[in-house]
């Protein structure tokens, strides 16, 4: 098996290096990730400005681009060999409910599937992933299960990780979305200048969600799995909105 490992907190983060571990243990690695912090870049593109990439520590290819970047460049020229897999992470933080529409690390598994490639974005909810080390070894069994049944199509996986020591998670459930709402999510300041300022993402968000949910798994101690699905369509009102009749009145 030939693995494609990236993230969006950068070469040097620790999940990605507990990441790699994991998928050593199922196959060959290829690491491409980029130089810097990512998080939040969602599946963002750099069109304006060319790509760069470089061998760093380890063989690591670093992209001083977006996590999509690196998964486009990997599969586009950079890896000699098309992936079997692709692997993102592990996040330094949850990946739950709305997180994934604003995830670098579920973009760049994201991407993967959208290029024909089985994707699995991992994410750890705790930030300091020292203390998620011990993960490795359950990670990787974790994965070789997934893997191990033919992989629907144009679907991801969505993991996460309670931020517990392994032997003390209480097992795995499947999950859907649960929903996230920040209040006062804005901040406002002033830098040394007297410059105002302001900063996004500063609250404790606020979860709901069926008993099902990714966070509820999450706060009782299981690994969260998620399948995510390309198609955003809205099945249950397809039908209603096309009774519609929508027209559109021809400029005057």
């Amino acid at each position: 098996m030939h693995i494609l490992c990236t993230n969006d907190d950068g070469y040097m983060a620790p999940g990605l290096a507990i990441l790699q571990r994991a998928a050593r243990r199922l196959g060959s690695v290829h690491v491409v990730a980029p130089d810097r912090e990512q998080s939040a870049t969602s599946h963002s593109l750099t069109l304006h400005l060319p790509l760069r990439a470089r061998t760093g520590p380890g063989g690591v290819s670093v992209v001083d681009g977006t996590p999509t970047d690196c998964v486009i460049l990997a599969l586009s020229a950079l890896l000699e060999e098309r992936p079997t897999v692709c692997f993102s992470g592990v996040n330094h933080g949850s990946n739950m409910g709305e997180d994934v529409l604003y995830s670098g690390t579920v973009a760049a598994a994201m991407e993967a599937t959208v290029l024909g490639i089985p994707s699995v974005a991992v994410s750890y909810a705790g930030r300091d992933l020292t203390d998620g080390l011990g993960w490795s070894e359950p990670l990787s069994d974790l994965l070789k299960q997934v893997l191990a049944r033919p992989f629907p199509t144009d679907t991801l996986f969505n993991v996460n990780l309670p931020p517990i020591p392994p032997a003390e998670a209480k097992g795995v459930r499947v999950t859907r979305l649960g929903r996230r709402r920040y209040s006062d999510s804005l901040m406002r300041g002033h830098d040394p200048m007297g410059k105002e300022y302001y900063w996004i993402g500063a609250s404790t968000p606020a979860w709901s969600g069926s008993a099902d949910s990714d966070f509820r798994a999450v706060e009782e101690g299981y690994v969260s799995v998620t399948p995510l699905h390309l198609d955003l369509t809205n099945y249950r009102l397809l039908e209603e909105v096309r009774a519609w009749d929508l027209t559109m009145n021809p400029a005057p």
